[in-house]
């Protein structure tokens, strides 16, 4: 069995997927650069108004309660992108047949998702789930599912060997749907075969089925052959595959440019709802976020005529020394983009939305917004079984959420963990991403191992400044003004054990380590003395305990 996806008006339907509040107004599209702009495609209530497609955009403003709307082909391609995921979830092989159509391989599909009758039911449902108006209809071949679907609205399943019964009653215009034919002659072809048959008092596929295959072949050629088997339901051929998407977009167009981030906002949680629903029909998450703003030329300057230099936001931890940056806009900068990177694969919409909401109110555009456009990686989601006797962690959507609240705090240099750096500099580490890592065996077992006592060193954060003296190059007396108790006579030492490092760069480093026994009058403490031997100073590092 093979069933097929088809959204009729095709335009029309985009532009519902993406403003469903349209639904119930009549409206219109158009298409062409001004004054010549002609409309393109209506809905039925715009139909009954006389709206018709060939009218200038002047003669459809006319009619006050009609709703005109620009022909956006990224629209066309988000809803045909949305509408492949919706076949995709359901069958591996899917042929990408035209625009709003798709074409389904059932085979083996019965086990799975029940009888055909309930396949039909379930694909027209998640097909409304993902805003998509769309018939369905299954057949036993490809073609007699295309020509159902075309024809007949909602859920139509054709029983094997009933194909030409099903569509006798059709009309011949389903044969020739625009957008079937991708070839340059397809269209010359699609306007004299239906003046032909017309002028043959052809109405229907039954009439067509009807006619002799030799007289029919000496008018119509082979083309018209291939329409009688159409016609009949017997044509049968292999479906081509289409590859799966490596990448989830959205994108809207503006009519009017935005500047606060609060109607920015209504648009973002608009389209990740209807990534998140694509996703989630294919059992993805995601685990990467791109949104890029197409920004207002402030200056004049056309931006097509020079693309070079778009910003990228990132990281900003690597750009953290470009800060002071201006964000305003110019012929050189058109957009503005900004990565959201999660530490877990997730999906869930509202986080996402508080996630950008909380980095664009810490790097706003700086510009009027003019077009939107959304991408996600997609991942398998995580699995979610924990341990019997591991301590509970947080919620990593939660944890997310509150370490994006701190970065707009404290900056987000400033939020993460620690990783140390591959240098013997003491204390050389830098900020990374916080992720949650699983205990490993080896800490699992560490309390059942028996460790030897060590001596631990206490930091002291800043070392403390002293004052030495040395004899014969090492110290014998320690002076420290900000702690008395690391000050006097030295009775023990070790070392000195000398570092550097990076001395081919400016934060060039060279130390020596001693390790001082001090007699005061708490008794005898053990320290750590370091010597800067680039800046001469002595410091008090710690104390061992």
């Amino acid at each position: 069995m093979f069933a097929c996806i088809y959204m009729p008006n095709f335009p029309v339907a985009a532009v519902f997927r993406a403003e469903p509040e349209l639904r119930a107004q009549a409206m219109a599209i158009f298409e062409g650069k001004p004054p010549l702009e002609k409309v393109f495609a209506v809905n039925e209530s715009a139909g009954r108004m006389g709206i018709a497609p060939g009218m200038t955009k002047a003669q459809a403003e006319l009619c006050s309660e009609l709703t005109l709307r620009p022909r956006s082909l990224l629209q066309e391609s988000a809803a045909h992108a949305a509408l492949l995921d919706c076949a995709q979830s359901f069958s591996p092989c899917v042929e990408d047949a035209a625009a709003g159509t798709a074409i389904l391989d059932l085979a083996g599909m019965e086990s799975l998702f029940g009888t055909p009758l309930e396949i039909a039911c379930e694909v027209f449902r998640r097909a409304a789930d993902l805003g998509l108006d769309a018939n369905v209809a299954l057949a036993a071949n490809p073609d007699a599912a295309v020509l159902a679907a075309r024809g007949i609205s909602g859920v139509t399943v054709i029983p094997p060997g009933k194909e030409g019964e099903s569509l006798g009653s059709l009309p011949v215009e389903v044969l020739f749907v625009e957008g079937d034919e991708k070839k340059e002659d397809g269209q010359k072809k699609s306007d004299v075969l239906p003046a032909t048959l017309e002028r043959w008092g052809i109405r229907n596929l039954h009439a067509l089925a009807a006619l002799p295959e030799v007289a029919l072949s000496e008018r119509l050629g082979q083309e018209g052959l291939r329409m009688q088997q159409l016609a009949r339901g017997a044509a049968s051929r292999t479906l081509v595959p289409v590859e799966e998407p490596v990448v989830f977009e959205e994108a809207v167009e503006l009519d009017y440019s935005i500047v606060l981030l609060e109607p920015l906002a209504f648009l973002l949680n608009r389209l990740l709802e209807q990534i998140c629903a694509r996703l989630a029909s294919r059992a993805l998450n995601t685990q990467e976020l791109r949104l890029t703003l197409e920004l207002q030329n402030l200056t004049g300057t056309d931006p097509e005529s020079d693309t070079v230099g778009i910003p990228s936001e990132s990281d900003a931890v690597e750009n953290s020394d470009q800060s002071s940056t201006q964000h305003f806009v110019s012929g050189r900068q058109s957009k503005f983009c900004r990565t959201l990177r999660l530490p877990l694969p997730m999906l869930d919409p509202k986080l996402f939305l508080k996630l950008l909401q909380l980095d664009l109110n810490a790097h706003p555009p700086g510009a009027p917004i003019t077009k939107i456009h959304l991408a996600a990686e997609p991942a398998r989601p995580r699995p979610g079984q924990g341990g019997l006797f591991l301590p509970p962690s947080p919620e990593p959507e939660k944890l997310e959420l509150t370490l994006a609240r701190i970065a707009g705090l404290v900056g987000e240099a400033r939020v993460g963990s620690l990783e140390l750096l591959d240098t013997h500099r003491a204390e050389a580490f830098r900020m990374k991403r916080f992720v949650p890592e699983a205990i490993s065996a080896a800490r699992e077992n560490i309390l059942a191992e028996e460790k030897s006592p060590v001596a631990a060193l206490r930091m002291f954060r800043p070392p403390l400044r002293a004052s030495v003296t040395l004899e014969n190059g090492e110290p014998v007396c320690v002076v420290c003004a900000k702690k008395k108790e690391a000050q006097g006579s030295v009775v023990w030492k070790a070392g000195p054990w000398r570092s550097s490092g990076d001395w081919w760069e400016r934060e060039a480093w060279a130390r020596d380590e001693w390790d001082i026994a001090l007699q005061n009058a708490d008794g005898t403490v053990l320290y750590r003395l370091v010597h800067d031997l680039l800046g001469g100073g002595w410091y008090v590092e710690g104390t061992y305990d």
